[in-house]
Order: structure tokens, then C-alpha cells, then sequence
């Protein structure tokens, strides 16, 4: 078969949907108006551990407006069947206003429905609850953990340690991260009869269909979740939180629509977040770098409820470096807190803040480049598996990133850099990420006027799968772009997996393609077997299609149009559906990446400020480098709040977060993203899916926290372990 033309995927294009976003005409979640809509306020637990004893809703039910008070006392009794699916954890899920429990400060135990916005916001505000409160845990480091841990071992790390020349050990305390998404939760929520249809802020529909089917004991076939447009997420709307139950029962309640916004505040206990931990790293190498043994012990936090407990946490320590005695033991810590979710690069930015920086150390205590002291330790092989990789271009990283930050013109001497009052210091480290696959499904349509559409249930949270999905369909279909459309986001269009992982890009693109080639292929046997065809009886494997319009490769000037063919024919459309299914790997595939950062800090204030960061990272086939830059500069911004800024207070008397919103809980702005640059080595991995790409949103985070707290220690000469890094821990 003749290879397809490529002139759109590559391409640095604009985003599709930019101009709806820009123009104010995307319609999210809490856009949506049916006729009749109510609005329904969240009442929260000031008490983080107890039993509700009494509920007073009698002022709340006078004030003007207000149609209903739903709570434990009053809400019907739901089924909440059993859900494996839709992210759900081991544990019991909170299931809302069925019990007098309080099992988290925050937890909802009452929600007022009225006709404005304002009256049920008064009116929660005048719901009085009564508490037999206990005294909460909250803190990591004082609870005890549960459970068996899950652990790994290869080889005999303890007595490996032992007879290692050199032997270090450190305790890194990556601090509680939220989301923070611009866009606030929402969901509305409307009843036909038995049917229920739900407009939500979801990176996966599929999961809040089959969560309030569970839970209210509907088929699922009778829910329609409708999400076209996410206002970033990083996580947290992967999974379906409570509020989507309550949405759909105080609409069921009152007969009308309902709509629920969750408040910024809300967002920091009615959502998931990044977990704190408290992670233990012991390592012993040679005299020239070379890691013997290494240790890992991790305590997680999580919910006394469900316990979460991250997949990909435990994956570097057992496969970034060649490592033959390698131990591990995560425990996860029971909290009075609500559950945690996946964040950006969940689990492997987490271990690679303690790994990369425990190297740091090492290379500082050899006096060896930390660079080299990778190089010296890079596998053959996946240590883990013993699978070979799929692709690994990690020494390239190392080369370009090395020589495009100015990496040999480094002064290797902590604080022996300043610029006036700044302490000037350089840092770098490694990033990788599991490459995700799931099945997938698309509907694929061209009509007669030469314009495709193409439907898939994924979503798009800020990636740009508008944009990269257009793209693949039109070079699949020899369109330009400008004919293409790309819709999503609505459980009636074919399944698509989750949005998240950076496993949209392979499984729904590829889905797409197959779509895409089984209809180009469809048209082109309809030119070959059509007699008043300039294709008629050509090898359909010499016919490629262009500009929409069919022709010969090698003679382009014979040929014809999908508009010509179609009406010649009396069609009013072609349609095809496209699947893949990614098949089993004998490979170890990942995404990788090397991270530079320079900071510079104040010599008598500790302040930090980044003053410039490079990524170069090994992702397989770029389809959109504008988007790619996109996600890389976002990531390395996240990094930075990650490393300098953010951080979840809470008062472990009463278990109330301190700083949820964003006035006190920092994140970075403007003035804190300076110079900040990512390149994208050359290669594709054919192994891992039909587009040849690896994921690129999640690697794009992982290495930044550990390289700006390198570049920190080359700066001070203080290594800093707790996250983030603060002007109190540097004077």
C-alpha cells in the first residue's frame, strides 16, 4: 500500500477550538441552562471525625426561594451497588446523606436546593448541625499505617548496603498537592421519567454514567453524560466525586434540573488531591557511582474510608537505574481526610523528587557530575522485567539538554555562583513515565460535500485532543484540516478509555486512524470498481488521497475527488468505525526525559526564583508540536508551584484545611515563570501503537521539582528534603 501523505499531523497548528475559548462560546459544565434550572449549595461538616446529633433546617426552609433541605434524616435510601470501575477504590465509597458518620472535615450532610444561586447560598448558610465530635488524625507522620505494604525486592539489599564502600540514607516529605484547575466542578443534572441526562466537568463520562447507575440502581444506557469542555482538571475529574450523586438526587428530589458548583474552598475536600508522603531512601554504590543497593520505605496518606495507593510510586525505584539489590515497602496511612486522586505525573513525580535528589547526593558526595552518574548507571535492560525497552533515548536527552543549558561551563561547587545578593546554582533530573494503552472506539462519517466528522466519548482537559485528533483524521483522510471535525465528550458516542495517563494520544488516536484508513480505503475501492472513474480498475494499493481528492501516486494528475465520486455514485455520505486494541508487549515501554533547571537565591532573605529551565524529552512521535510546547511549559510551571510553592495546611486539632483558596494556597503566577524551553529528541516507537507515540502530558512534570532542589543545593550548599522548598528552610 502506498504510504498515506502526511501534511497535517507534525504541522505546529493552532487549536481547533481556540476560538470558542477565547470568544467565550465553549459551553462548560456549568454553562448549561435547561429550562427550569434550580440551583443546589453543598452544606459541609465543620467536624472531621463523629456523629451528627442533630439538624436544625428550619430556618434555611422559611427563606424565599428555597424548595428543599435534603440530608441524612430525609434523603431516600439508595442502592449504591457495587462499581469496580469508574476509578473507584477498596474501601467503601462516601455515600452521601445515607448515614449520620462524619468521617472528614468537609464531608457533605446537607444540601439546599432554591430557585437562585443566592438563596441557596443564604439558606445553607442557616442550616444548623450538632456534632459528637472526636478528636481527628490527620497528620502523616504521627498515624500508624494499615495494612500489609506492598512490597518488592530483587537481590539482598540490606546486605548489599552493608559491604557498599559508599552508604547514604535520606527522608524526603513531599508535602499534599491540589489540583486547582481554573475551572470549578460542576455538574447539572436533569430527570425525563426514569432517564437522567448530566452535563459534568468529567475527563472520562464513562465514569460518572456507571457510578450513578451503581448508585441509584438505573441501567446505565438510561444516563447520558454530556462534557464537550473541560477547564483543565490534571486528575481530579477522572473519577466521580459525591457531588454528582447529590446533583442527581436533589434533582430527582425536587423535579427539576439541577445545577451544583462547588466553591473554590470545596474543591480541597469534595475532589481528590496529591497525597503527602514521607518517603525513606537508603543507597550504597562503589567508589566510581555505581549503585549496589537500594532501598525504598514509602507512608502514604489516605482516606479512612478508601485506600489509595499510587501504581506508579513504586515503578523508578525499581527500573530507572541498573540496580541488582533493590527493596521497597509502601505503606499507605488511614487519615480522617477525604480520598486522595491522581495528579499530574501521579506517583513517578512523587518518587522522583527522593530518587533524583538522593542521587544528587550521591554524585555531590563522590564528586562525580550528576550527569556522569547517570550515564554510569543506565540500564540495558528494565530491571524490573528484564524486558528489553521499546525505545529509551535517555543518553540523548542528557547530550542535547547538556549541551543546549550549557551544562559544562557549570561551576560543580555549591555556592561558589552569585549574581549580587543571588546565590546562582544549577540543576538537573530525570523524568520517565509508563507508556498507558486502552482499547478505544470512534465513529467515522464523510459526506458528500467532502467534509468529515469523527465522534469518540474522550475528552479534552487542556491537551488539545480537538486539535491532535483532527489532525491524525485528516491525513488519514487527505483532508485539510479545515474539513475535518472532531467531536467528544458524550456517553452516546463510541467508548473511548479515560482521558489521563497520556494514553489519549495513543489509544484514541489510533482508534481514530483505523477509522479513518478503513473509510479512505472504502472510497478508494469505490473508484476502482466504478467504470466512469478515472481510477477504475487500478491497484487500490497505488491510490493515495490528497487535498481530498483521489489519485494516482505516481501520477497525480489522474484522479478525482471525494465529492466528484460520492455524487457520481448517489451517496450522501461514506461512514466507517474505527477500534484498536493494543496487544501484549514484550517490551518495557516509557516515555523519558532529562530536566535543567537554574535558580537563583537570595543570600539573606532564601527567597527562590527560577530563573530558567529546559526539558528535552523522548516521547516517540510528536503529532502537534504547538500543543507539545503547550503541555511541556504548563508542566514545568506546575513543577515549580510543586517545588517552591504549594503546599495544603491543616489544622490537626479539627482537621480543617487552612489555606483553601488560592489567596494562601500558592501557585505559581507570571512573575514567577521566566525562561522555560522544551525539545523533543527525533524518534517513534512503533512498538507501543500504529501513531508511534509514547505520551508526553505526565513525563513533561515528573523530572521538575527534583531538578529546581538540586539547582537549590548547588546554589546554598543546603539540601532541603521537605517539599516545598521554603525561605525559612534556607536561612
Amino acid at each position: 500500500m502506498s504510504p498515506q501523505p502526511q501534511a497535517a499531523v507534525g504541522a505546529p497548528l493552532s487549536r481547533v477550538d481556540g476560538r470558542l475559548k477565547v470568544t467565550g462560546q465553549a459551553k462548560y459544565a456549568a454553562d448549561h441552562e435547561p429550562d427550569g434550572v434550580v440551583h443546589a449549595v453543598v452544606v459541609d461538616s465543620s467536624a472531621a471525625l463523629g456523629r451528627i446529633t442533630g439538624i436544625d433546617t428550619g430556618a434555611a426552609e422559611a427563606q424565599p426561594g428555597v424548595l428543599k433541605v435534603i440530608h441524612h434524616r430525609n434523603a431516600p435510601k439508595l442502592p449504591y451497588g457495587p462499581n469496580p470501575g469508574s476509578l473507584n477504590l477498596p474501601g467503601e465509597r462516601l455515600r452521601v446523606f445515607q448515614d449520620d458518620l462524619v468521617r472528614f472535615h468537609g464531608q457533605p450532610v446537607a444540601v439546599v436546593v432554591a430557585s437562585t444561586l443566592e438563596a441557596a447560598q443564604h439558606a445553607a448558610s442557616l442550616v444548623e448541625i450538632d456534632y459528637d465530635s472526636e478528636r481527628p488524625t490527620t497528620d502523616l507522620t504521627d498515624a500508624p499505617a494499615a495494612g500489609e505494604p506492598r512490597t518488592y525486592a530483587r537481590g539482598d539489599a540490606e546486605a548489599a548496603l552493608q559491604s557498599s564502600p559508599v552508604r547514604l540514607e535520606m527522608t524526603y516529605r513531599p508535602a499534599r498537592n491540589h489540583h486547582n484547575a481554573m475551572e470549578l466542578h460542576a455538574t447539572v443534572a436533569q430527570w425525563d421519567g426514569d432517564r437522567l441526562t448530566l452535563w459534568d466537568k468529567s475527563q472520562w463520562v464513562q465514569s460518572p454514567r456507571d457510578e450513578l447507575a451503581a448508585n441509584f440502581g438505573i441501567p446505565a444506557e438510561n444516563i447520558r453524560v454530556i462534557s464537550p469542555f473541560v477547564g483543565g482538571a490534571f486528575g481530579n475529574a477522572a473519577r466521580a466525586w459525591p457531588h454528582i450523586t447529590i446533583a442527581a438526587l436533589a434533582a430527582r428530589e425536587v423535579g427539576r434540573p439541577v445545577k451544583l458548583v462547588l466553591t473554590r474552598r470545596q474543591l480541597y475536600f469534595g475532589v481528590g488531591y496529591r497525597p503527602a508522603y514521607e518517603y525513606k531512601v537508603r543507597l550504597g554504590s562503589d567508589r566510581r557511582g555505581r549503585l549496589t543497593a537500594m532501598t525504598h520505605e514509602l507512608r502514604a496518606e489516605t482516606s479512612s474510608y478508601e485506600t489509595f495507593a499510587e501504581r506508579g510510586v513504586v515503578s523508578p525505584g525499581q527500573m530507572l537505574y541498573t540496580t541488582p539489590n533493590v527493596s521497597q515497602a509502601h505503606r499507605t496511612v488511614p487519615l480522617n481526610v477525604n480520598t486522595p486522586t491522581p495528579m499530574r505525573g501521579p506517583g513517578y513525580s512523587t518518587a522522583a523528587f527522593p530518587i533524583e535528589s538522593a542521587m544528587d547526593e550521591l554524585a555531590h558526595e563522590l564528586g562525580i557530575d550528576p550527569i556522569e552518574l547517570r550515564r554510569r548507571n543506565e540500564p540495558d535492560n528494565d530491571q524490573s522485567s528484564g524486558r528489553p525497552f521499546s525505545t529509551r533515548r535517555l543518553r540523548e536527552c542528557y547530550t542535547v539538554g547538556a549541551r543546549e543549558f550549557g551544562w559544562g561551563s557549570r561551576n560543580p561547587r555549591p555556592r561558589s555562583t552569585r549574581d549580587g545578593d543571588w546565590l546562582i546554582g544549577t540543576g538537573m533530573a530525570t523524568a520517565l513515565y509508563d507508556t498507558l494503552r486502552a482499547p478505544g472506539q470512534a465513529s467515522v462519517r464523510l459526506d458528500a460535500d467532502g467534509t468529515a466528522l469523527i465522534e469518540s466519548s474522550t475528552s479534552d482537559m487542556g491537551p488539545g485532543t480537538y486539535t491532535s485528533m483532527t489532525q491524525v483524521a485528516a491525513d488519514a483522510l487527505g483532508l485539510a484540516v479545515r474539513n475535518v471535525t472532531f467531536r467528544l465528550g458524550d456517553t452516546n458516542m463510541p467508548t473511548a478509555p479515560l482521558h489521563g495517563g497520556s494514553l489519549t494520544m495513543a489509544s484514541v488516536g489510533s482508534t481514530v486512524q483505523d477509522g479513518c484508513d478503513k473509510l479512505r480505503q472504502q472510497a478508494i475501492e469505490l473508484a476502482v470498481g466504478d467504470k466512469d472513474s478515472p481510477l477504475y480498475g487500478i491497484d487500490a494499493n497505488d491510490i493515495v488521497v490528497r487535498g481530498g481528492r483521489l489519485h494516482l501516486q505516481d501520477n497525480p494528475a489522474r484522479g478525482e475527488t471525494y465529492r466528484q465520486l460520492l455524487a457520481r455514485n448517489d451517496r450522501t455520505h461514506l461512514e466507517a468505525d474505527g477500534s484498536w486494541t493494543p496487544g501484549q508487549s514484550r517490551s518495557s515501554m516509557y516515555a523519558y526525559g532529562a530536566v535543567f533547571a537554574e535558580v537563583g537565591v537570595d543570600a539573606r532573605l532564601g527567597l527562590v526564583r527560577v530563573r530558567r529551565m529546559l526539558g528535552v524529552f523522548d516521547a516517540g512521535r510528536i503529532i502537534s508540536p504547538k500543543l507539545a510546547d503547550s503541555q511541556a511549559i504548563g508542566a514545568m510551571t506546575g513543577g515549580i508551584g510543586m517545588a517552591l510553592l504549594e503546599h495544603t495546611v491543616t489544622d490537626h486539632r479539627d482537621g480543617r484545611i487552612v489555606n483553601a483558596n488560592l489567596a494562601d494556597y500558592l501557585v505559581p503566577v507570571n512573575a514567577d515563570v521566566t525562561e522555560l524551553k522544551a525539545i523533543y529528541v527525533d524518534g517513534r516507537d512503533d512498538e507501543a501503537d500504529p501513531l508511534g507515540v509514547k505520551g508526553l502530558g505526565e513525563v513533561v512534570l515528573v523530572g521538575v521539582a527534583p531538578a529546581i532542589a538540586n539547582a537549590v543545593f548547588h546554589a546554598t550548599g543546603r539540601r532541603v528534603r521537605d517539599l516545598p522548598i521554603t525561605a525559612e528552610a534556607l536561612i
